[in-house]
């Protein structure tokens, strides 16, 4: 399934100030978004059909109750699957609504936490000659990442402020899996049974700001915390099933800004695999339903790797906009920052 967290565009104007309160999950049929509790809904009604309790409204509170609650959900929707949706209707409420009817928000609104690994070789490798140093010996020994800000999620088609604090601002072309079962030292060979599923990230970085702060030997922070980008689904594994190969799948991943190709990249070629990246994760640490885990830079996938002289750096009015197959499009576009520094 291609799961989606969405709200109706003639309701923006009254939610604008919480999105969440107004968010739905929901996944995608065609065209159309179908609402995960009214689809339920309308099969106890009209067809007589008996679950043993209803889904939640929102996608935490699905992954959080357990696989069964996902398997609960793909049997409603097979249900619905012959049905004629744009009729359908519960207490006068569509159960689907035409995708340009609604504006999706990231799948995962606010994760438990969200980690972003350092895991294609290429980008690692040649972002390292740029600047002139060799590659590390011990990135090969373990999988590192660090921990961005969950409270600072973007959405499909939303707009990204340009922080007021850098003059670099780049794009990461990035896949990410959420996870959707609760688990500490977890086993490589056992990991894929706490994947959710996969969207395409986003991880927007200010690369003055983030040379300045690793040059201490900490970070990054304000290099990266101001936005992550999520969307516009998260796509169950069996969706990708004829795509893997053990731990790795064949998704082709672009890059475009302003309609201009910059970026081509394969999921298939990350070095570290996401049950590597699992496991080293729940290292004696819980992972939770929610929680984010990204890739990383995929080859070519972000301006400080190709360098300014193939593309300037991001500038309000851009439009980017990242394509992994299977998982989607994710299109945001720069906007100038209106905050600034609190008077002292």
């Amino acid at each position: 399934m291609k799961l989606v967290t969405y709200i109706i565009r003639a309701d923006e104007l009254n939610i604008q100030m919480n999105e969440s309160a107004g968010a739905r999950l929901g996944w995608l049929a065609d065209s159309y978004v179908v609402d995960a509790v009214f689809a339920q809904r309308w099969l106890e009604a009209n067809r007589g059909i008996s679950f043993p309790h209803s889904l939640p409204a929102d996608i935490l509170t699905l992954l959080t109750r357990g696989a069964t609650e996902l398997q609960m959900l793909k049997e409603v929707g097979r249900l619905l699957r012959n049905e004629d949706l744009p009729r359908l209707r519960v207490e006068g409420e569509p159960v689907a609504v035409l995708l340009s009817e609604v504006r999706l928000l990231a799948p995962v609104p606010m994760p438990t936490s969200v980690r972003d690994f350092y895991a294609f070789e290429q980008h690692v490798k040649t972002s390292r000659q740029r600047r002139g140093l060799e590659m590390i010996p011990e990135w090969y020994q373990i999988p590192v990442f660090y921990f961005s800000n969950h409270r600072s999620i973007v959405g499909p088609e939303a707009a990204v402020a340009k922080p007021s604090y850098t003059e670099w601002l780049d794009f990461e072309l990035e896949v990410a899996c959420v996870i959707g079962k609760k688990g500490k030292n977890i086993p490589a060979d056992r990991a894929l049974e706490y994947i959710a599923g996969f969207t395409i990230m986003n991880d927007w970085s200010a690369r003055d700001m983030q040379r300045q702060e690793m040059k201490v030997g900490l970070g990054p922070a304000k290099g990266k915390d101001f936005a992550t980008s999520l969307g516009p689904y998260l796509v169950t594994l069996d969706e990708l099933e004829d795509r893997r190969t053990g731990h790795h799948w064949d998704l082709q991943m672009t890059a475009k800004v302003n309609g201009k190709p910059l970026s081509s990249g394969n999921m298939k070629d990350l070095y570290w695999s996401f049950p590597q990246m699992i496991e080293r994760a729940s290292l004696e640490c819980e992972l939770v339903p929610g929680d984010v885990i990204g890739s990383g830079t995929v080859g070519t996938g972000c301006i400080l790797e190709l360098g300014p002289e193939v593309h300037r750096w991001l500038q309000p009015g851009d439009v980017v906009e990242l394509e992994i197959e299977r998982l989607g499009v994710l299109s945001n576009r720069i906007v100038k920052s209106e905050s600034s520094l609190l008077p002292k």
